[in-house]
């Protein structure tokens, strides 16, 4: 697959332990969260009424993968890959 220079997912800091995830377009698709001293991404989704669905959404596949870092570059170099075709 090939990359253009923008990152695919992007990074918003809530607090010291946890950033949100996003798709380019503002979609909401998990957070990163700082389990310990691992980073582990979980994926979230939503129901047609708008209720939080842990573990779900178009990422859900990669629900609990683990990052050495809250860092964006590791994020996509992660995660883009494994989630082809969105």
């Amino acid at each position: 697959m090939q990359h253009d220079t923008q990152p695919w997912l992007q990074l918003a800091a809530v607090n010291s332990h946890v950033h949100s995830v996003h798709l380019p377009d503002g979609t909401h698709v998990g957070n990163l969260k700082r389990i310990g001293s691992v980073w582990k991404f979980k994926a979230v989704g939503y129901d047609d009424s708008g209720a939080v669905l842990p573990g779900g959404g178009p990422l859900t596949h990669l629900h609990n993968t683990q990052l050495d870092t809250a860092d964006v570059a590791e994020l996509n170099a992660r995660l883009r890959d494994a989630a082809s075709g969105l």
